[in-house]
């Protein structure tokens, strides 16, 4: 079985997947057609296709759905699925496909190795020990040992990152939509979203973008976040009302860590550029040699998977 006509939109065809991976995927189809980011005649283009694929980001609204009469399936090049209307797909009779857990150990290494840079003083020493200067006099520092380590979201990455955090001797607790009874188990307390975001001492948000998680990190969460907190967030900063981050700020007794700045506006991004306790990296988080790998190697199974009629990684069952 084959697709009759396959989009890849907002996709780079060079930068994205290598030539080897776009000559197996374009064999499980009739077609191929590589579409830009906002072309107008997207929707004419949708008219006759029946696989969209689609990058990190891409909004795929109602309308779109609706202009694919024979649209059976929507593979995502990411993890993240947010922006995509995943229930009128369903809906539609649709599958929609993520990545799940690709580059779950890049992203869970880089919160700790971003956190550990921040409160070890590593770029302040990094600096001195380049210029000649050996003095250790004014670098301070502090352990994630019995701190209270928060997560916030305890899917596959937020279990990851529990984990790791867990090995420091980190006091590890957690919020997510379901419990976790054999993380309880393992020693890692729950608390209620409140309890947890007014008690940590580090915060690691990892949660899916949803329409009940979008700015769920509100104005009244940062006013309660303790002094001397760092949160981390490697998630979609959708999740975050910007101007109650922006607000917390500036009282300077906050760090906030970020790495989605590519897909933030220019506005909200120029805003938190200001702030030194706002630390902002590109999106590196899932970036190693091992996640891109496996990358390809998911995605195209995931077409494959539909294509014999047992769909992997649904995020809309």
């Amino acid at each position: 079985m084959k697709f009759k006509k396959i989009i890849a939109y907002n996709i780079d065809r060079t930068k994205n997947l290598d030539f080897q991976s776009w000559k197996k995927i374009e064999i499980l189809g009739n077609k191929l057609t590589f579409v830009p980011k906002d072309y107008p005649k997207l929707r004419k283009e949708l008219a006759d296709t029946d696989c969209l694929l689609v990058a990190f980001g891409t909004n795929i609204v109602k309308e779109d759905i609706d202009s694919a009469p024979q649209l059976k399936y929507i593979g995502v090049l990411a993890t993240a699925f947010g922006k995509i209307d995943v229930l009128h797909a369903k809906k539609k009779k649709v599958v929609v496909s993520n990545l799940k857990g690709y580059s779950t150990e890049s992203v869970a290494e880089f919160v700790i190795a971003a956190i550990l840079e921040h409160i070890r003083g590593l770029e302040e020493g990094k600096r001195r020990g380049k210029s000649g200067n050996y003095s250790e006099v004014g670098i301070t520092a502090t352990e994630i040992k019995d701190k209270i380590f928060g997560v916030v979201g305890l899917g596959t990455i937020g279990q990851r990152v529990a984990e790791i955090a867990f090995g420091f001797g980190a006091d590890v607790r957690y919020w997510s939509k379901n419990r976790k009874n054999n993380f309880e188990k393992r020693g890692v307390r729950y608390e209620t979203f409140e309890n947890l975001t007014s008690k940590a001492d580090i915060i690691s948000i990892n949660l899916a973008q949803t329409k009940d998680t979008e700015k769920i990190f509100n104005k009244k969460v940062f006013q309660k976040v303790k002094s001397g907190a760092i949160i981390i967030n490697t998630a979609p900063m959708e999740l975050v009302d910007i101007s109650g981050l922006e607000q917390r700020l500036k009282n300077k007794d906050i760090t906030f860590i970020l790495d989605h700045s590519d897909e933030m506006v220019k506005e909200d991004i120029e805003k938190l550029s200001k702030y030194k306790n706002c630390i902002i990296y590109p999106p590196i988080a899932y970036v190693s040699k091992e996640a891109a790998e496996n990358r390809k190697r998911i995605f195209i199974q995931n077409i494959e998977a539909f294509l014999k009629g047992k769909p992997e990684n649904i995020v809309n069952p």
